[in-house]
């Protein structure tokens, strides 16, 4: 608590000394104030009282203490004792009348005075100041309850009100009325209220309103309001009969729950759809799972067409090695040498078709580099022509002078083969299929980063979609094909790929006027790298013994005599493990070549352990795979299969004259 001190300016004399000796005297905290004018400096600083002379007011100016008595808070009304001269009170004296109206709390003590009643008078003054000190702190704590609770009630968005029962006079704050669509300062009474309530819920109000004055319980109810400019809105009310004051009133809150209505109209309204959408989709579900086998089928398909590709490739490398030999051997026969070049062709076209199979059964990782779109879509023209049939014509535009575009060529051309079979079947009386390439701008809808794009379009004039269905072509396993006749995968594969290369597959259609599927792909600034060219004649490696390792009997019995035809030493092993042991018997050995598909040790493992055995071994890995499959890291040199004896030579060479160690003995 602040310690009370009492202010004495008393200008003549002794008497301030002697009566702050006298107020001390009695257990009182007593100071000199020296200058009338700064006394309302000293007030304020926990001065609970003074006490003046009345001489005081003729020697000073006293406006500065007039100013402060004029500014005091509501709850302060300072005490003031003047010590008068002798002559009476302000009923007889003017000046200390004057003095009574402009200090307010005044007590005038007459001099000569008695010590005891300056102390008294002085004591009576302190518990007034007390007792406004108390009403300060009341008045704060209710200020700051008031505000607590003004803030909650803005920060809950509550509107407040307040009827009287009897009277039914209504206090609303201006919250409350903004839920009613009237402004801060517009008249909102009982009647207006009431006439503002929807009509169909006016008696349910007046009803709940009834019920709560006549039982006393909580009134709590919703209802729709209509504004003056006739909207619709929504309000809850929650109030309590309270009778404080004598008579009975309903105090309470509004809140605005036209959000809230509205939602739950929405939810309701979706409700109603989301059960008839299930009806409808349970029959786009059963469809699907026959889809979802189906797709499960095609995988098995692509898993069976990868193996049954690994075993042609090995079926074609027996043969091209076979028939180099055999060229070798029929050298000066030309007509032989016809038919022998005849059957190469005819392999390479096999091989040509396993990396087809491979690429479609998604054995080979996905390759971007820069490649013509120009020379690949016409070495396909062909191939289109032939999926196509004789009832539709084919034509194509092909920009000249064009740049490369970075994309997997494998996949490019799958992806064009499932958009050329999409025309197809959209066109099964016959038609017109285009197919354009050329540099342009992709529009900014489609949403792709600044750079330099090929446009590859593919149009036909089939029967066309509607806009319900091109939305969603795209879509994994969606498709108008007749159940059997499609997966719906083509296209959905067709827009992953070119997100991958990082384009975008763009369809338009119309009903009866046919479909433009176009692919925008971005082009490089890289040229095209020109494809290795490998000798026609076999490039010579130094005669050395070489480890072959394949577990397919053709594979290694062409193998083997192409390299013994080269002058090469050969030991041939038919499982990794066999070459392991042969490594570990101490054998000669310059290098090894192995298979990689092989039962319990691929190659690239077998590679491993022969380094670890033999550090600086080298390894050629010979793999019907362009790419090995995913997981597989390997730094090996490939020999892609199916490979003919020059190509084997010129690798084999590539190894041995790069190896750090020519020879390959235990260590």
């Amino acid at each position: 608590m602040m310690q009370e001190r009492v202010l004495v300016h008393a200008p003549l004399g002794r008497d301030a000394i002697v009566a702050i000796e006298l107020l001390r005297s009695g257990g009182i905290a007593a100071v000199a104030c020296e200058d009338l004018a700064r006394m309302p400096l000293d007030l304020r600083q926990d001065a609970a009282a003074a006490v003046l002379t009345e001489e005081a007011f003729h020697l000073a100016d006293a406006k500065p203490l007039l100013a402060w008595i004029e500014t005091q808070p509501p709850w302060s009304d300072f005490p003031f004792i003047v010590l008068s001269k002798r002559g009476g009170g302000p009923e007889r004296n003017p000046a200390l009348a004057r003095l009574s109206a402009i200090l307010g709390n005044v007590i005038f003590v007459e001099r000569p005075f008695h010590p005891e009643t300056l102390i008294s008078v002085v004591r009576n003054a302190l518990r007034g100041r007390r007792r406004q000190y108390q009403a300060r702190d009341v008045l704060e704590d209710l200020r700051d309850s008031e505000e607590r609770l003004s803030t909650a009630l803005r920060a809950g968005k509550l509107g407040t009100w307040e009827l009287t029962i009897e009277t039914r006079r209504m206090n609303a704050s201006p919250l409350c009325k903004a839920f009613f669509g009237r402004a801060p300062d517009e008249p909102f009474s009982y009647d207006d209220l009431i006439d503002s309530i929807s009509p169909v819920d006016r008696n349910r109000v007046r009803d709940a309103m009834a019920r709560s004055i006549e039982t006393g319980e909580d009134y709590f109810i919703d209802h729709g309001v209509v504004w003056p400019d006739a909207s619709t809105h929504w309000v809850e009310i929650r109030a309590r009969i309270v009778t404080d004051r004598g008579e009975p009133r309903m105090i309470g809150v509004f809140q605005d729950v036209t959000a809230k209505k509205h939602a739950e109209a929405e939810l309701l309204r979706f409700s109603g759809q989301l059960e008839q959408l299930v009806e409808e989709r349970t029959a786009q579900l059963r469809q699907n799972e026959e889809k979802l086998r189906q797709a499960q089928k095609m995988e098995a398909i692509g898993q069976l067409t990868g193996g049954v590709a690994h075993d042609f490739n090995n079926l074609l490398a027996a043969i091209l090695g076979n028939l180099d030999l055999l060229r070798k051997r029929l050298a000066g026969a030309p007509q032989l040498e016809r038919y022998i070049d005849g059957a190469t062709q005819g392999a390479k076209r096999g091989a040509a078709l396993t990396q087809r199979l491979l690429a479609f059964a998604r054995r080979q990782d996905l390759k971007p580099e820069p490649v013509d779109l120009g020379l690949l879509v016409g070495g396909m023209r062909s191939l289109i022509e032939r999926s196509l049939g004789p009832l539709i014509s084919v034509r194509t535009g092909l920009a000249n002078d064009l740049p490369p575009a970075v994309v997997d060529a494998n996949q490019l051309e799958l992806a064009i083969l499932n958009l050329v079979v999409n025309s197809r079947d959209a066109m099964p009386d016959g038609g017109d299929l285009s197919i354009v390439l050329e540099q342009s701008a992709p529009p900014p809808a489609l949403e792709l980063p600044p750079g330099a794009y090929l446009r590859l379009a593919v149009t036909d004039t089939g029967t066309g979609m509607d806009a319900a269905t091109l939305k969603s072509a795209i879509e994994p396993f969606f498709s108008t094909k007749e159940l059997g006749k499609g997966t719906g995968l083509g296209l959905s594969m067709v827009h992953g790929l070119a997100i991958q290369l990082g384009g975008k597959l763009h369809i338009t259609s119309a009903v009866g006027i046919g479909t433009t599927a176009e692919l925008w792909l971005p082009a490089s600034s890289v040229p095209v790298q020109p494809a290795d060219t490998i000798a026609a004649e076999p490039v010579e490696a130094p005669a050395s013994t070489i480890l072959f390792v394949d577990d397919d009997f053709l594979i290694a019995m062409s193998t083997v005599d192409m390299l013994e035809d080269l002058g090469h030493t050969v030991i041939e092993a038919n499982s990794a493990r066999e070459a392991l042991d042969i490594l570990n018997s101490g054998r000669h050995v310059d290098a090894i070549i192995t298979d990689h598909a092989m039962p319990g040790m691929t190659g690239v493992e077998l590679a491993d352990r022969a380094r670890a055995l033999r550090p600086g071994l080298p390894v050629l890995l010979a793999t019907g795979y362009a790419d090995l499959p995913a997981g597989v890291i390997s730094d090996l040199p490939r020999l892609g299969k199916p490979y003919q004896q020059h190509e084997l030579s010129a690798k084999l060479s590539m190894i041995l004259t790069a190896s750090p160690r020519h020879g390959g003995e235990a260590s």
